[in-house]
């Protein structure tokens, strides 16, 4: 059997992908590390404890990006990410999920498709299944990690933003790959970092209320399209803009940040934004349903030019990221 096009591959990669390093770096956080469901290997999640928990014990379950080919729980941006929650009182939750494009074999017994969507879904769906079973595992064991389960905010990176959005389309819609969540439990919020929604709805619907949401994006993303991209009658990734159109067309409350001249910057933002995290998350808890809808910039989020290239040439060779 063939095996993919090696600038087919390069460009399924690219859809997602957020670039990571692979160096890790001694930071002094320290974390406690479970195994939380066997699949064809085990999948782990590190848990990291502020010194000082916020009163209301909510917890924060991030998903790494990566591209559905890279990354790890424990990277040095998770890290980043984990110390600027817990500095803020969370308990931080910071999960595997399987890299369906890490597979070559699955790549390959796949290569007969026509439509590379059905890759695309394959590697999102693992990747869902997967967030479940560990939201299932941190609700079955909450009195022991000193959280509310009631209070779990849902964030991702990039292709862990593209998880986290999904699981919650997923739920609302009462889709098979969300069924591993606990009977009746919904995130007390969801914060993708550069994320989208894959479905065969043009439209994006939700059949019943997805959670409190604050979707952040560069209209310049190449990597995680900030509008639509898929052909018609097939699978469609939504990014940011059209989950904005989705929610105002069904009346759904939810906050959506824009960044004119930015791309997949946005990916790796969290501990620049953290404030804005904060006061996000600190309204939903008290139960104020709030709208907004902006335009930002922030001197932090500088642009690099590996964030703003398109798929083919992030990965055909012809930039670098600096």
């Amino acid at each position: 059997m063939k095996s993919l096009p090696r600038f087919i591959l390069f460009a399924i990669i690219g859809t997602f992908v957020c670039l990571t390093a692979a160096a890790q770096r001694p930071d002094g956080l320290k974390c406690d590390t479970y195994k939380f469901v066997e699949r064809d290997s085990s999948l782990y999640l590190d848990v990291y404890k502020p010194d000082v928990p916020r009163s209301d014990n909510a917890a924060v379950l991030m998903a790494f990006g990566g591209g559905f080919l890279s990354g790890e729980r424990n990277n040095y941006i998770m890290k980043d990410w984990a110390r600027a929650l817990t500095d803020h009182g969370f308990t931080v939750i910071s999960i595997d999920y399987r890299l369906g494009f890490k597979d070559s074999a699955m790549v390959a017994s796949h290569s007969k498709l026509l439509k590379l969507p059905d890759l695309f879904k394959y590697c999102i769906d693992i990747a869902v299944e997967d967030c479940a079973a560990a939201v299932s595992w941190v609700h079955s064991n909450a009195g022991m990690l000193g959280i509310d389960p009631s209070r779990i905010i849902l964030t991702g990176s990039s292709a862990g933003a593209i998880t986290v959005l999904q699981l919650d389309y997923c739920r609302a819609n009462s889709l098979s790959q969300a069924s591993a969540l606990p009977p009746g439990w919904k995130p007390a919020a969801v914060i993708p970092y550069s994320g989208g929604v894959m479905c065969k709805d043009s439209k994006l619907k939700y059949a019943t209320e997805p959670a409190p949401t604050m979707l952040m994006h560069g209209k310049k993303d190449k990597i995680v399209t900030y509008k639509s991209i898929g052909l018609p009658f097939d699978e469609k990734m939504h990014g940011g803009k059209k989950m904005d159109k989705a929610m105002n067309r069904q009346d759904i409350p939810h906050w959506f940040i824009r960044f004119e001249g930015i791309g997949h910057e946005v990916a790796n933002w969290l501990p620049g934004s953290i404030d804005l995290f904060c006061t996000f998350v600190d309204l939903t808890l008290a139960g104020r349903i709030t709208t907004l809808d902006a335009t930002m910039t922030d001197s932090e989020l500088k642009p690099a030019a590996w964030a703003q290239m398109s798929m083919l040439q992030l990965y055909g060779g012809k930039g670098k990221r600096k």
